[in-house]
């Protein structure tokens, strides 16, 4: 393995780019303890984007087709070993979960099928504080396109719909799809920098070490920090940067061994390696997932 100079673009892109969507308009959407759980689903251009909100709701979005970045802060830090702020990829099939109050931004990375679940904080288990990416089995997917009908079941039907939907969610896989940063007002400026720099050139397989150097800080000081305030090593947090580097163009139909050489792998077989043993299934399997999931949802209504 080797560092590679690499001119693909990276998840952090230019925003002066990116047309900025609402996020005042979910008054028909807003859901109440009466009707817990309501459907949002529209198409989304590549480069929309909406800024840091927040909702008194949490809401499970949903990538049928597509793929989103998403940041998400959270406001009560449970977990002192656990990140406030976490950027996510959400490659087709997968959905995240974002708790209620927490302030999230959603970029769209390609254009995108987004349907959305907003659930009134009435309904949400007391344990699901914290955002995650689930796996969406074919009966969760079939749950979320349920919501998304015209006539949606009511009554006992529709509470059987939403039992059925919340034990889904509870009992999903989940991926480590997400890149855990500092806080920005709280964290260590130091560990910050190295952070956004790492991000920035996810190529470069430098150590700590050599990191360090330019970081104002010992390396035994950042892997400290790395322990303390994200709750991981720098190797594997460095992982996870470069599978939210490589995740968006392999959706795009970049050939493996393009992406590899962009992630700063000198073999295409060694990033597949890594990819499996990170991702539980070669990056070959999901450009097929990815062209196959458009079709998952044809028989659903899209509202704009």
């Amino acid at each position: 393995m080797s560092a590679n100079p690499s001119r693909e673009p990276t998840m952090r892109r230019p925003s002066t780019h990116r047309r900025l969507l609402p996020t005042t308009d979910t008054d028909p959407y807003c859901p109440t303890p009466a009707h817990p759980v309501r459907c949002r689903a529209r198409q989304v251009d590549s480069d929309d984007q909406f800024e840091p909100h927040h909702h008194a709701w949490g809401q499970l979005a949903y990538c049928a087709r597509g793929l989103l970045q998403v940041t998400v802060v959270h406001t009560d830090a449970a977990d002192e070993h656990s990140p406030l702020e976490t950027t996510t990829i959400v490659p087709p099939s997968r959905a995240v979960w974002i708790p209620p109050l927490a302030r999230h931004a959603v970029t769209i990375v390609e254009s995108a099928q987004l349907l959305t679940l907003y659930i009134d904080a009435s309904a949400v288990p007391a344990h699901w504080t914290r955002s995650r990416v689930l796996v969406v089995s074919p009966l969760l997917r079939e749950l979320v396109h349920a919501l998304n009908r015209p006539l949606r079941p009511s009554g006992e039907a529709g509470r059987a719909l939403h039992t059925l939907l919340f034990d889904e969610m509870e009992h999903a896989d989940t991926q480590p799809l997400g890149v855990p940063m500092p806080s920005a007002t709280g964290g260590d400026r130091r560990l910050r920098n190295l952070c956004e720099a790492v991000m920035e050139a996810p190529a470069q397989h430098a150590t700590l070490a050599a990191w360090a150097t330019h970081g104002g800080a010992s390396e035994r000081t950042l892997a400290r920090l790395f322990r303390d305030e994200l709750g991981t090593s720098f190797q594997r947090w460095r992982q996870q940067v470069v599978l939210a580097h490589a995740l968006p163009m392999l959706a795009r139909g970049v050939s493996v061994g393009r992406v590899a050489e962009a992630s700063g792998y000198a073999s295409e077989s060694a990033f597949s390696a890594m990819f499996k043993s990170a991702m539980g299934l070669p990056p070959t399997r999901l450009r097929e997932q990815a062209r196959a999931q458009p079709q998952a949802g044809t028989a659903s209504s899209t509202r704009a």
